[in-house]
């Protein structure tokens, strides 16, 4: 079975733990991270460009997570962004 262009699949979900002090954001947040590595993306950033933790606690993304409040707004923006093909920048000039 193929695999839309886009889709959920490309994303992880980041879930927050003791290693929360790693965050540069400083919230108790989720974020989302993308799948596959971009070469001229860090790898090692979230969407919204927080850094990683050194061990990573990930869950698969699905569409009720994408309405959690706790899911990190700026993250959300990007994977919109990426889903209409709109600019990596995009809204967050």
């Amino acid at each position: 079975m193929s695999r839309h262009s886009w889709s959920l699949y490309a994303y992880r979900l980041l879930v927050p733990d003791e290693q929360l002090d790693l965050f540069a954001c400083q919230e108790a947040r989720m974020h989302l991270v993308a799948r596959q590595l971009e070469l001229d993306d860090p790898g090692d950033h979230t969407l919204c460009g927080t850094l990683l933790p050194a061990h990573p606690l990930w869950q698969a993304l699905d569409k009720a997570t994408l309405k959690d409040r706790r899911l990190c707004s700026a993250c959300l923006q990007r994977l919109r962004a990426d889903r209409h093909g709109l600019p990596r920048d995009w809204p967050l000039r």
